[in-house]
This record gives C-alpha cells, sequence and structure tokens, in this order.
C-alpha cells in the first residue's frame, strides 16, 4: 500500500532531538557524578537499581551493566520490593532509583524504610527539584530538552538519557577499577571473548582412546586404518610410553601415493613427519588456532614433557567457538 507518509523524516527528526538531549547530558557529569562513582567504588555491598515502567526496562539494563563490569548489582522492581524483596536490600548496599519526574510512589514509598536503615540513595531524576532528588544522598540529573514523542508521553529522549547515564556510570567505575578484558571474560564464560581468554586447548582435546596412536613400526595401513577411526585426520606415532616420534597426516598419504610407496609393506617410521608442530595443552585454545594457522596445519599434538597427551583439529577449535 503506498503512502505519502515520510516515515524517514520522521525517523531523523527522532535522531535529532535525541541527540539533542544527549549533547546536553555531558553538562551532567559533574561533581554529583563524580560523588556517586566514589560512594559506588568505596563501597563493599551491592548496586541496588531500581525503576517504574519504562524505567525499569532501563533499569534493568543499567544493572546487567554495572554487574559485567566489575560492579555487583542487580534489579529489583519497586511494586515487588514493597512485598518482601525489600528483604533483598543489604544494610551496605546502595539503591539507584530511576524516575524522570522523580515523583514515583512506588519508589518514595520506600524511602522512609532505606533512610531508616542507612542505605545510602542515588537518585536519577530529570528534576533535581523533585522528592526522590531531594531526599537521595546524591542526585544524577538526567534532565532532557524534550521527548521524541510529538505528544510529549511517551518516555524516549528521557530514557535513552537515563542509559547514557548508567552506561557512563558503569564504565567510569570499570575504568576505576582497572577491569581487564580477563575480568570480563570470567563473568561471560558462554561468549565470545570468554571463550577467546577462558578456553584451554585441555579443554577440547581428544585423549584416551580417542587419541589416534601407532607404534613406530606399524604398517602405513594400519596407521591409515587409526587415522579413519578417530577422525582427526593424522595419527601420532609414539613409543610405549607415549613419548611422540612423530605424525602422519591425510596430507603425507597424498604424498606417498604419488611416490608409490607400497603401504602394505612400509612402516609408519619411514614415511612420518619426525617434527611436527606439538603444543602445551595448557595454551589458550586462541593460542593454539594461532599457531596452527601461522604454520597451515589442520591438527595438533599437545605434549607435556614430551609424552603425547592429547591431539585436535580445526574442527574442534570450530565447534568450541574459538573460530
Amino acid at each position: 500500500m503506498s503512502t505519502s507518509f515520510d516515515y524517514c523524516a520522521a525517523a531523523n527528526d527522532v535522531l535529532a532531538i535525541e541527540l539533542a538531549g544527549l549533547t546536553q547530558l555531558a553538562q551532567y557529569f559533574d561533581s554529583h557524578f563524580a560523588q556517586a562513582c566514589e560512594l559506588i567504588l568505596n563501597n563493599d555491598g551491592k548496586v541496588v537499581v531500581m525503576g517504574m515502567g519504562k524505567s525499569g526496562h532501563i533499569g534493568n539494563k543499567i544493572a546487567a551493566t554495572l554487574a559485567s563490569t566489575g560492579t555487583s548489582a542487580f534489579f529489583v522492581h519497586p511494586g515487588e520490593a514493597s512485598h518482601g524483596d525489600l528483604g533483598m536490600i543489604g544494610s551496605n548496599d546502595i539503591v539507584i532509583a530511576i524516575s524522570n519526574s522523580g515523583e514515583s510512589s512506588e519508589i518514595l514509598s520506600l524511602y522512609p524504610v532505606l533512610l531508616r536503615r542507612n542505605i545510602k540513595i542515588i537518585s536519577m531524576t530529570g528534576k533535581p527539584e523533585s522528592n526522590m532528588a531531594k531526599l537521595a544522598d546524591i542526585n544524577l540529573q538526567i534532565t532532557v530538552p524534550e521527548e521524541a514523542c510529538p505528544l510529549d508521553l511517551a518516555p524516549t529522549t528521557s530514557t535513552t538519557a537515563t542509559l547514557v547515564m548508567g552506561d557512563a556510570l558503569a564504565i567510569a567505575l570499570m575504568k576505576a577499577r582497572g577491569f581487564t578484558s580477563e575480568d570480563f571474560a570470567l563473568s561471560h564464560p558462554g561468549g565470545a571473548l570468554g571463550r577467546k581468554l577462558l578456553l584451554k586447548l585441555t579443554d577440547i582435546m581428544h585423549t584416551g582412546n580417542m587419541l589416534p596412536t601407532v607404534s613406530k613400526d606399524a604398517l602405513i595401513r594400519d596407521a591409515l586404518l587409526e587415522v579413519s577411526q578417530k577422525g582427526l585426520g593424522m595419527t601420532a606415532v609414539v613409543e610405549a610410553d607415549m613419548t611422540l616420534l612423530g605424525i602422519f597426516t591425510d596430507g603425507d598419504l597424498r604424498r606417498l601415493l604419488d611416490q608409490r610407496i607400497d603401504i602394505h609393506t612400509t612402516t609408519i617410521d619411514q614415511v612420518m613427519n619426525a617434527k611436527p608442530t606439538v603444543a602445551n595443552p595448557n595454551l589458550l585454545a586462541v593460542e593454539g588456532l594461532n599457531m596452527m594457522q601461522e604454520k597451515s596445519i589442520n591438527g595438533l599434538m599437545l605434549c607435556q614433557d614430551g609424552k603425547l597427551v592429547g591431539a585436535l583439529n580445526m574442527h574442534d577449535l570450530l565447534k568450541a567457538g574459538v573460530m
């Protein structure tokens, strides 16, 4: 269905209004913001974020961002807090209370209990003269010139400003703590970064009966059977005590066929690669991947003190999400 309405123009209007609101937000990164950061940084408890409606959705994200960047935090719904969830908040915790108007009745009803327990409150409001702002220990101002909603009803620019204020708080604290990518990975073990920074070769290597091995006097045909059964595209050639002597791969087989070597009478020690690339199983998986890419190989033998302990190939790294 055709229409004369300019959707793109409407979208650009939203962008312009919200950008103007964010530009104004810079003035609120002031002494109050610094005090809020110091209060959280020097506190032994957790940060508890609260907000109703759209502020609650933003608060949930702020709590998640704080938690993933080194600041212990969680979200508590104000309505649920007044019916028992307030017990989740400890005396050493800090509450971040979010409301653009600063007059959220659900949150204000909790203030007397929070103040009685000497729990520090950081409000995040668009009106510094509001009751939430006045009763809080610190108020972070998030005032915006206008909402992107033409009816001035749906929270739009104000929620964007709140989200940015929360991100600024989280990242400022992250930098102050010296939070590293390794720290981030510890709280994101299931993510791509977590896998790259935490997963080791020993976590994904093949061992025991799944480890392809033959003795040095095995015939090439026996080695091929081992390669086929174990499915790694290679087999290790080892002594009885698992000392690694060499490796034989699919690629070696193709070269042998060109040389017309009899696989039924030739032993594997005559054709194996006696100087294979090996790695320590305690290497990070991403380091093993880099090694394989640099050497242009598809498989890797893992040794400790010259003894074979495991093996893997590119498919294992792909399956583990390292690639």
